[in-house]
């Protein structure tokens, strides 16, 4: 049967459909997965069961920067060059979300026009919302599924607005930073911030009377990579420049990932960073399904609204406010179970 926009597909039919490769299933998959309904997100997480021994195969790259720095005209031409090298690419670009309909507001289809009428990518912009960092609330979910389409590359785009960008780095392989040259002191914090963080830096829009500034730029970079504490995966960060609009250091770039890629798996961190990036998404939903959980109890909510109030007047110790919450739980559950033996 080939499936429509409206139909629902099973779970086993959404496991085959995107085992296959159909990129309609994958999308419909994606937003059964984004989907805040109850019995959407039980489904969600049914299917993720079931694909999950044919994931954790893409090599994951996130992608950020300062605005301006030109980050989808990026992606499109790195885009390119992978493709010619044989690669499917899947590209989940995080746009700011607008705070009245909580949708994407950027279109980086649109933006990203010759690489998102390539049968070999995949696109998928989604809205932030609120989270920091610019990570939409689902993209590892999001990522586990385009790997098991089979796309051997996941390019993450982030807002690159200065927000905290750990939520990224602790989901990807590799880390890569797009930085302007001359972007002036203003952006200083937010360089180093981001730098501590980066496995490589590509300085864009290298040509031109611009080339000078570049490798200007390059150098400056470089040498304060040095400055910082060896890595704990053993790799020294790499600094190149490259123009979209020209292709130069293009190639260099996924040169460079390729490197910090088989250096990484040659010294074991790759797979224990995998792992450690596995225990911290089951961290996450622990901590999301327990709050989900004081939500089943209406009863507690007097309770909170009352310890709310004595910390905001200072009368109550945000810890002890906390462990009364916690102890008014427990009662909670307790009696719960209790009314159901009865």
């Amino acid at each position: 049967m080939k499936p429509t926009i409206k139909s629902r597909l099973t779970i086993d039919q959404f496991a085959e459909g995107i085992l296959r490769g159909d990129r309609i299933v994958l999308g419909q998959a994606i937003t059964l997965i984004e989907s805040s309904r109850a019995d959407d997100q039980q489904q969600g997480a049914a299917l993720l069961e079931k694909i999950i021994a044919r994931t954790g195969q893409a090599i994951r790259i996130g992608i950020t920067g300062v605005p301006g720095v030109g980050k989808s005209t990026f992606i499109e031409t790195f885009g390119k060059h992978l493709i010619r090298q044989g690669k499917k690419i899947a590209v989940l670009t995080i746009d700011p979300s607008s705070q009245l309909t909580k949708g994407s507001i950027l279109g980086d289809k649109t933006r990203m026009e010759d690489l998102s009428k390539d049968p070999h990518v995949f696109i998928r912009p989604s809205a932030s919302g609120s989270t920091l960092g610019g990570v939409a609330h689902k993209t590892r979910e999001v990522m586990l599924l385009c790997e098991a389409a089979g796309y051997d590359v996941i390019l993450v785009e982030t807002v690159g607005v200065g927000q905290s960008e750990v939520s990224v780095k602790n989901m990807v392989d590799f880390f890569l930073l797009l930085m302007l040259a001359g972007a002036g002191d203003e952006l200083q914090g937010i360089k180093k911030g981001i730098m501590e963080m980066a496995d490589g830096i590509a300085i864009t829009k290298a040509d031109g009377d611009n080339i000078k500034h570049a490798t200007e730029a390059m150098a400056e970079y470089q040498h304060a990579f040095h400055l910082f504490p060896p890595a704990e995966s053993g790799w020294m960060p790499r600094v190149i420049t490259s123009s979209a609009k020209t292709g130069a250091g293009i190639d260099t770039v996924w040169d460079m990932i390729m490197q910090y890629h088989g250096q990484t798996t040659a010294s074991g961190f790759f797979a224990t960073n995998r792992g450690r990036q596995n225990v911290a998404w089951f961290e996450e939903h622990f901590s999301q399904l327990l709050k989900e959980d004081f939500a089943r109890f209406p009863a507690l909510q007097p309770t909170r609204k009352e310890l709310v109030q004595s910390v905001e007047k200072l009368t109550l110790s945000s810890r002890q406010a906390a462990l009364r919450y916690l102890e008014a739980y427990h009662k909670a559950i307790h009696n719960h179970y209790l009314q159901k033996e009865v």
